[in-house]
């Protein structure tokens, strides 16, 4: 019995839907090899993507590979084959974050909650706009909870004074990174001012998706124009109360950090195929002395890996991607 490999046909459409995963600052730390005799597509960290001083253990950016990585797992099943995923497989080559070995599936074989998840894909987008003040039901909730245990990771919805807490580490870290000028310039080297018409740049967080200033307390969101004038942005109130969810895993290595990008990945979708809108801010958990206090200390998870903001609002702008031929090597 022969196996049937995919060619580089087949392999292309999977890396533009794995490249629409989100990354911090829209950085898209990722590499693709696909070597065509085997069948196999290697997924690399790229170190010239990465954040010194606000990633320094290079944690988010593992998150954000293995976000492309679940992105490509919904993509392939999706087009009938099986993924196969090797998480870490050379120690001798560290930035070789996973390989994915594809084979046609059989029907009975196909992970259809996978592939029904590949709608989600190209909708899924941060927004950085204020929310309605309408809870997310509980049934959605759980939905949530369960997409991450598939992940092998948890899912923690805080109760009211975590949510202040936590709420009150955000506004920390902010300060934090006004009075450190190598976190700062990071983000601003990764912020710009592209128009959706005139896109001068292929990643980072462009002025368009930045959303409006917040009037008031500030809520759980980034606010990446912080320091920067940007013309004609408004302001506006955002919810009272945001409803946040903590993702987190027991341990936290790169194995870790490779579960929990993909168990995010498959909440956001998740929450994008119940209709919520999301966003992500990681900058409490960007600070060593701030990271451990945004646990629940009476909870089971005890590595914070991503706080999520979740609920009823605008969408938000799709944000530039790299052109493939930029990160895939066909060898």
């Amino acid at each position: 019995m022969t196996t049937t490999l995919p060619d580089v046909s087949h392999v292309l459409p999977l890396i533009e839907d794995a490249v629409m995963a989100p990354s911090m600052h829209n950085a898209q730390p990722w590499r693709f090899v696909f070597r065509p005799d085997t069948g196999v597509i290697e997924l690399h960290g790229d170190p010239g993507r990465a954040m010194p001083h606000a990633d320094p253990d290079h944690r988010a950016l593992h998150l954000g590979c293995a976000a492309a990585l679940f992105n490509l797992r919904v993509s392939a099943t999706w087009a009938g084959w099986e993924p196969v995923v090797r998480m870490l497989p050379d120690d001798g080559s560290p930035w070789l974050l996973a390989t994915v070995s594809l084979r046609k599936a059989d029907e009975k074989d196909t992970e259809r909650a996978l592939a029904a998840l590949h709608p989600a894909v190209r909708r899924r987008h941060s927004s950085r706009f204020p929310f309605r003040e309408e809870e997310v039901p509980p049934a959605l909730l759980d939905g949530l909870r369960a997409a991450a245990l598939l992940e092998g990771c948890r899912l923690a919805v805080p109760a009211a004074w975590h949510t202040e807490t936590v709420l009150g580490l955000i506004h920390d870290s902010e300060h934090r990174e006004e009075m450190d000028p190598g976190v700062r310039a990071e983000t601003v080297a990764w912020t710009h001012s592209g128009t959706p018409e005139g896109q001068v740049r292929p990643d980072g967080i462009p002025a368009y998706a930045f959303g409006p200033k917040q009037s008031g307390r500030g809520g759980a969101v980034r606010d990446f124009g912080r320091s920067q004038r940007v013309p004609g942005r408004g302001w506006a109130a955002f919810e009272r109360r945001p409803q946040i969810a903590l993702l987190g895993t027991s341990g936290d290595g790169p194995e870790d950090w490779l579960r929990a990008g993909q168990a995010l990945e498959r909440v956001l979708l998740q929450a994008t195929a119940d209709g919520l809108v999301t966003s992500m801010t990681s900058q409490p958990l960007e600070w060593p002395e701030l990271r451990w206090t945004v646990r629940d200390p009476g909870a089971a998870m005890s590595r914070v890996q991503m706080v999520i903001r979740l609920g009823y609002g605008p969408q938000g702008p799709a944000t530039p991607r790299r052109p493939v031929a930029e990160v895939l090597d066909v060898r």
